[in-house]
C-alpha cells in the first residue's frame, strides 16, 4: 500500500511540474540590444558580393529566433539604399555608437554586437576605415556599461578583437586566430564560412557558449572539407563573471539550416 502511495504522489509531483508555466524571471534576450553590421560589400577580388550583407540579414532573423526583439535590433550596410524592404542603416562608426547607446538605454539586460566584413591585422573593415580593436571596445564599454555583452566580429584577422575586448561580463567569438584569415567572401557567395557555420549551427545550439564551440567545429570541418589552409581558427573567450549565467540563457528550438555551397578565401 506504502508504495502504491509513493507511485500516486510522484505521478502527481510530475504533472505538476509539467503543468506548471516557465519562470517570469527566467533569464531571456526579450530585453538584450542587438546592431548587426555588414563592414563592406567587395569580394575578396575587388567584385561586388553579398555574401556580407546576406549574413547580416540573416543573422537579425536569428536573433529573433533566439528571444530578441524586433524593436531592440538594428541593422547596418555599406549599401542600405539596395535594400529597402529591410531598411538598414548606413554602416558608420558614429551611429552604431549612438544606435547602440540608444538601445542599451532602453534594453537593458545585456548587448549584443555582431560585425562580418574583410578584416587586417590592424582590426575590421567598416565602409571606408579599418575599425581597430579597441576603438570598438570603448564603443561597447561606453554604450553597455555593467552588463552582460557578447560581441561576434567575422572577418580575416578578427582574433586581434578578443585581447581589447575582454571584460569579465563578456564573450567573444572571432572567425580567425589574430595570425589566419579566414574564407568565404568571393562574388557568388552566399556567406562566408564562418556566418554560414553560425547560421547553421544555431538551430541545434542550447545557448551561445555551446553555439560558439560548434561554430568552431564547423569551420574546421568546412576548411578540411574544401582543402582551404591554413586553418583560420575562431576564437572563442568567455569571461569569469558570463560563464555560469550564460547557459541560462537557452534558444528555443529551431527548424535546421542547410549550409551554403563551398566558398573561398576572404
Amino acid at each position: 500500500m506504502r508504495r502504491f502511495a509513493s507511485l500516486v504522489l510522484g505521478l502527481l509531483l510530475t504533472s505538476l511540474l509539467a503543468a506548471a508555466p516557465a519562470r517570469a524571471d527566467a533569464p531571456s534576450f526579450s530585453n538584450w540590444a542587438a546592431v548587426v553590421v555588414a563592414g563592406d560589400w567587395h569580394a575578396h577580388s575587388g567584385g561586388p558580393t553579398e555574401a556580407f550583407d546576406n549574413a547580416r540579414r540573416d543573422v537579425s532573423a536569428t536573433l529573433l529566433d533566439f528571444g530578441f526583439s524586433p524593436d531592440a535590433i538594428r541593422q547596418y550596410s555599406t549599401r542600405p539604399k539596395r535594400y529597402p524592404a529591410v531598411k538598414p542603416r548606413k554602416a558608420e562608426l558614429g551611429a552604431i555608437h549612438a544606435d547602440l547607446r540608444d538601445l542599451a538605454a532602453k534594453h537593458a539586460s545585456g548587448c549584443l554586437v555582431y560585425l562580418t566584413s574583410h578584416g587586417a591585422p590592424e582590426g575590421a573593415v567598416l565602409g571606408k576605415d579599418i575599425l581597430p580593436p579597441g576603438l570598438l571596445a570603448a564603443v561597447i564599454d561606453d554604450a553597455c556599461p555593467a552588463r552582460p555583452s557578447i560581441v561576434v566580429v567575422s572577418a580575416c584577422f578578427s582574433g586581434v578583437f578578443v585581447k581589447s575586448l575582454q571584460r569579465e561580463d563578456r564573450m567573444i567569438l572571432t572567425a580567425a586566430r589574430p595570425d589566419r584569415a579566414s574564407f568565404g567572401c568571393s562574388e557568388d557567395d552566399k556567406y562566408p564560412y564562418f556566418d554560414d557555420c553560425f547560421l547553421s549551427s544555431a538551430p541545434a545550439a542550447r545557448d551561445f557558449s555551446a553555439l560558439g564551440r560548434a561554430v568552431q567545429a564547423c569551420v574546421a570541418r568546412r576548411e578540411r572539407d574544401t582543402g582551404a589552409e591554413p586553418a583560420s581558427e575562431p576564437q572563442l573567450w568567455i569571461g569569469a563573471g558570463l560563464r555560469p549565467l550564460l547557459p541560462l540563457y537557452t534558444f528555443p528550438p529551431r527548424a535546421p539550416v542547410t549550409p551554403a555551397a563551398p566558398a573561398k578565401r576572404r
